[in-house]
């Protein structure tokens, strides 16, 4: 496929959400206007670091739920990000090696990194589509997708710190459901969702700063995030803070005011 770079337009005057988290997690794939929006975040919200690592804890343990406990072999994984090892196929194919998962994300400079997110398995497969949340039928009709997945048999739809990057309600839950509608019962919808619920001052700030470097952000209460799984089955514990889902010996403990995003695992019914 090449190195893309040649061709693609990076859009490195603006901060990308993906690449910020990069940065903040110690990563090199950012650009000067994704550094200055995480220092200034840092300055409004010094949690940031922690909130981010819970954020990649909990897309590991419910990686491995979904594989162990679930009996899930097939993955759409929508905003996958920078790759950051371990990514997802990485957490599921150890326990299931024949695991398929689709990973999309709209960042050019992922596109780049493509083909690092495709060292699957020999029984498994990954494949990458270049795509937006906004466009849900981008991701559907790609032959990535089409012919990676079974749409026959469950598929969990993991929706990692996306959603609040579409500010209108409407237009993310529509997306969200042109998506899940189509997948098959015993499928599973795994999400996190940003709130400004346990403290409101400091992510307004955040919210501004990021606005003020060119990206927008979306906080939603609990019961807005609910919405999000209308007509689904919540597993246990439900909706909660992303740390509070199923903890393990690797969680890393915070203060609720450090974790500004609601997590919940559902099933199709």
């Amino acid at each position: 496929m090449g190195d893309g770079r040649s061709s693609l337009d990076l859009q490195t005057d603006r901060a990308h959400g993906a690449r910020i988290y990069d940065y903040i997690l110690g990563g090199k794939d950012n650009y000067s206007a994704d550094r200055a929006a995480a220092e200034a975040t840092l300055q409004v919200w010094p949690a940031l670091p922690v909130h981010m690592r819970a954020n990649r804890e909990f897309m590991h343990r419910a990686g491995r739920y979904l594989a162990t406990e679930c009996g899930i072999d097939q993955f759409l994984d929508i905003g996958t990000g920078i790759p950051t090892s371990p990514n997802l196929h990485e957490v599921v194919q150890e326990v299931r090696p024949d695991a398929r998962i689709v990973y999309t994300d709209n960042d050019p400079i992922v596109l780049v990194h493509a083909r690092a997110l495709m060292s699957s398995t020999e029984q498994g497969r990954t494949a990458y589509v270049d795509a937006d949340l906004r466009d849900p039928d981008t991701v559907l009709n790609s032959p990535e997708f089409r012919e990676t997945l079974d749409p026959n048999r469950p598929i969990a739809l993991l929706l990692i710190a996306i959603v609040h990057f579409i500010e209108d309600d409407e237009e993310a839950l529509a997306a969200t459901r042109r998506i899940i509608d189509v997948l098959p019962a015993g499928s599973y919808v795994a999400a996190t969702i940003a709130t400004a619920d346990f403290a409101p001052e400091a992510l307004a700030e955040v919210r501004r700063t990021y606005r003020e470097h060119g990206e927008t952000l979306r906080f939603r209460t609990k019961a807005q995030a609910a919405r999000f799984f209308d007509g689904l089955e919540l597993t246990e514990p439900g909706i909660v803070q992303m740390h509070k889902w199923r903890p393990d010996e690797h969680t890393e403990q915070a203060d609720d005011t450090d974790i500004a995003m609601y997590a919940a695992v559902a099933r199709k019914p």
